[in-house]
């Protein structure tokens, strides 16, 4: 015997370190940051207390990873509806679907959004994959607009969609493309 893991072995063990991940991902978006805790994210994803800390250094770096995990899916989901449109027009309706629909977010995920900025606050780990996410969110509108309107746009964006959240009516659409044109300009 070599002592080696299985190939099966360590599928498992990924298999169970990404359910903790996502486990943690579930906890922060019902209990929040400050509330998720190793005992919470193991009864969530069904593992010995044990086995979460196994495959974790500590808490930070669950937290951590689980974010970047959100950050990875949500910029799949982002980039997805730019980089098929051929024209501006297309670009604005793309970003428009992004803004009004939950093609971008869905209220969970935009909860865990706010989780995600409120800890980059005071994690530098999270802070950077902030900025690598906000780069991510760039680079998809840059084939569509200029540097000044995709800064625009993208800051638009994340705050439409925390009006979304709050609000109580749906986004106007016509309101957003009018915005979403306007800034396309600069």
């Amino acid at each position: 015997m070599t002592g080696k893991p299985s190939a099966g072995s360590a599928a498992r063990e990924n298999d169970r370190a990404a359910a903790i991940l996502h486990a943690a991902l579930e906890v922060i978006a019902t209990r929040g940051v400050h509330r998720t805790t190793h005992r919470r994210i193991a009864e969530t994803a069904g593992v010995s207390l044990g086995l979460s800390t196994y495959h974790f250094a500590n808490l930070d770096e669950i937290i951590e990873r689980a974010f970047a995990l959100l950050v990875e899916t949500m910029s799949v989901q982002y980039r997805a509806e730019l980089p098929a449109a051929p024209g501006r027009e297309e670009a604005i309706e793309a970003v428009v679907r992004l803004i009004c629909g939950p093609e971008y977010a869905t209220d969970r995920e935009l909860t865990l959004m706010f989780e995600l900025y409120a800890c980059a606050r005071h994690n530098p780990k999270v802070a950077s994959l902030t900025v690598d996410w906000l780069a991510r969110s760039h680079s998809a509108l840059a084939p569509h607009f200029g540097e000044r309107a995709c800064l625009a746009i993208d800051a638009l964006i994340e705050g439409w969609t925390i009006h979304r959240t709050f609000q109580e009516r749906a986004l106007d659409r016509e309101t957003v493309r009018a915005a979403i044109t306007a800034l396309s300009t600069l």
